[in-house]
């Protein structure tokens, strides 16, 4: 359930996990590399966000970006190819 605080809601680090099916503790490690926004802090130590922080975690959970093919994903691939090949001879 959300919390009011000053008139502002805010959402628990469990509704934001729950809401985009994501684990708290990678919610925690996301945190910790500042790759979304850290929230504040509730007197209960409770970890507290704002809707707009809440929804550039859900485009951070989202977010697609390509592959690589030219680097470690091919040289990994031939790893695969040539471990057939022993077992073909």
């Amino acid at each position: 359930m959300p919390v009011q605080v000053d008139g502002e809601m805010y959402c628990t680090n469990s509704e934001v996990s729950e809401e985009l099916g994501v684990s708290r503790q990678t919610l925690w490690r996301w945190r910790e590399k500042g790759l979304i926004p850290t929230g504040m802090r509730y007197r209960t130590r409770q970890v507290l966000f704002k809707r707009n922080e809440v929804e550039a975690i859900r485009q951070f959970a989202n977010h697609l970006e390509p592959i690589e093919l030219g680097g470690g994903g091919t040289k990994q691939m031939g790893l695969f190819r040539r471990g057939s090949q022993q077992e073909e001879s």
